[in-house]
């Protein structure tokens, strides 16, 4: 597949900053890339990122798995990359790239899990606990004091709840966003039943993505663009897996 240059530049990465064990998989998977054992350099990559998930080591496993030709892999790399750093504008050119090549649509979002996107995850539980506290603590600490509640206070106090109801529904969506994963193989078929010989629904795409609603065996249940049916395990795979 061609590959534009900026994305290369984009993800090459130092691996000083990083533990031991996975700056050493970094540095061997980045001068496994340079000779162009791409399936090496991504297996290195993946024990990077399992020891001490990054965002460089995510994009960098990404532009290893696309230069072996595995579209799928490379797309859910980018995405974990940008779940983890929703800020980062590589993540964007890469996935922006990739999906325009392969031919595949980004995920349908609603509208808390597009307000889910804003922060990192774990910004949203933060928000969610810090403006309820404040809030509260606006409109409790002048009685304690023995004092009136201010009108700033309870502006600000007011302010304070709505950040916090807003943040409940963006912490939902990061719930509900988590449950989004892509297909990892070509031509994976989409069946009625749980079995390899189940009635084909659908054939879905490298990088399509894919809602997961249960897992029976070795097939997951899922709802696509192109119909809900049941997929193998081991042709798709979330963002984030719990």
């Amino acid at each position: 597949m061609k590959l534009l240059p900026i994305i290369f530049l984009a993800t090459a990465l130092s691996a000083g900053n990083l533990p031991p064990d996975t700056g050493s998989y970094f540095a061997r998977g980045c001068q496994q890339f340079s000779a162009g054992e791409f399936p090496d350099a991504a297996q290195l990559f993946y024990k990077s990122a399992e020891i001490s998930p990054a965002v460089g080591t995510l994009l960098n496993l990404g532009l290893a798995e696309w230069r072996r030709g595995r579209a799928g892999a490379a797309i859910l790399a980018w995405e974990r990359a940008g779940w983890m750093d929703p800020f980062d504008t590589r993540v964007t050119a890469d996935l922006k790239f990739a999906r325009e090549t392969a031919r595949v649509d980004a995920p349908q979002l609603k509208w808390f899990e597009t307000a889910s996107t804003w922060l990192p995850p774990d910004a949203w539980a933060w928000l969610a606990a810090g403006s309820l506290w404040f809030g509260v603590a606006l409109l409790m600490l002048p009685g304690i004091i023995r004092r009136r509640v201010a009108g700033w206070q309870q502006t600000l106090a007011a302010l304070s709840f709505g950040i916090f109801l807003f943040s409940l529904a963006a912490n939902a969506g990061v719930i509900s966003r988590g449950q989004i994963g892509f297909v990892l193989k070509r031509n994976a078929l989409l069946t009625l039943t749980p079995t390899r010989e189940g009635e084909v629904v659908a054939t879905l795409a490298a990088g399509e993505p894919a809602r997961k609603v249960r897992a029976r065996g070795d097939f997951v249940f899922v709802r696509a663009t192109a119909g809900s049916g049941w997929i193998e395990r081991t042709a798709f795979q979330q963002i984030c897996e719990r």
